[in-house]
């Protein structure tokens, strides 16, 4: 099952796993597919960011986002991104994807997701940083006033000092690549 047939399941999947809320989870299920391995037959890297994404636009379709931003020419964008490996996801073995709104300031914010093998072990762990771009302002969105428009009341916690040491270091490396020519 392809990236599109995955988001496809997702899709008509949603509305059986409610309305996403600050604080919950996106659980996806998924099995590790010839299609998705590398030379070492098990997931490929690039598979990690794809079954990101979907657990993200789970998040965005559940908190009712998507069709907020089809209506206002919203768009959310990814800033970056970290991974790190730690148990392999081997051929045909099963997994989840846990797709979590950890925090956010100003413009950004902070999402993890976390590739739990059947026993309960993380297999991977990816944190992202994105906006909400208004193509009508050509600028990004403040993410308390786009919370606000959905209804969500929550306050941001302050970052782990592991997310500060990710946010900085994206920072760092964005400055980086708009130096380089």
């Amino acid at each position: 099952m392809y990236v599109w047939l995955r988001l496809a399941r997702m899709m008509a999947t949603a509305r059986s796993r409610g309305p996403y809320k600050v604080g919950d989870e996106s659980r996806l299920s998924f099995r590790c597919l010839p299609t998705d391995i590398d030379g070492n037959a098990h997931l490929n890297n690039a598979r990690y960011m794809m079954l990101a994404d979907v657990g993200r636009i789970d998040i965005f379709v559940r908190a009712g986002l998507l069709s907020l931003a089809r209506k206002n020419k919203w768009a959310p964008m990814m800033g970056g991104l970290q991974t790190v490996y730690v148990r392999e996801i081997k051929l045909w073995k099963k997994f989840d994807v846990v797709s979590t709104v950890e925090t956010w300031d100003d413009t950004q914010i902070i999402g993890r997701h976390r590739f739990v093998l059947e026993d309960g072990r993380t297999a991977a762990l990816v944190m992202t940083t994105a906006g909400v771009y208004d193509f009508n302002n050509r600028s990004f969105l403040k993410i308390d006033d786009l919370f606000e428009t959905l209804g969500v009341t929550d306050k941001p916690r302050a970052p782990s000092e592991e997310e500060r040491i990710f946010m900085s270091s994206h920072t760092g490396l964005r400055q980086l690549a708009k130096g380089l020519t």
